[in-house]
């Protein structure tokens, strides 16, 4: 894990969308075993720097086109998608629920992620 500055504090995310899960509901669905595809849609210099382990990197420009190649081992899957701070997974979602798949945004991004104790990787 890497020390990584913290880019927004909340101190809850009961603001969360129905299309949205918070990082406490994520931790606590991965500490359950739950085995969801985790989506960074953020850009490449983005990801190069640290992410969510065991994420799929597809930029949110290339989600409508190429999101049946990326996804295609877990059509059925839970997507939780990510970016910064939430705006772009939101967009994405958007398009991934379009063609049909069950994907969530992480509510405030790999900021929040951060805040609530979530692990990162180079």
């Amino acid at each position: 894990m890497i020390a990584v500055h913290h880019i927004i504090n909340r101190s809850t995310m009961s603001d969360a969308t129905p299309n949205e899960i918070s990082p406490a509901a994520l931790l606590a669905r991965q500490d359950q075993g739950k085995d969801d595809v985790l989506l960074d849609v953020r850009e490449l210099n983005e990801w190069n720097l640290f992410r969510l382990p065991n994420a799929i990197h597809l930029p949110l420009a290339r989600v409508s086109g190429s999101a049946s190649e990326a996804l295609a081992h877990s059509p059925d899957a839970e997507i939780v998608v990510y970016c910064g701070r939430g705006a772009r997974s939101a967009q994405a979602v958007e398009m991934l629920r379009a063609q049909g798949y069950n994907a969530t945004s992480l509510a405030g991004g790999i900021a929040a992620w951060i805040d609530a104790g979530g692990e990162v990787e180079e």
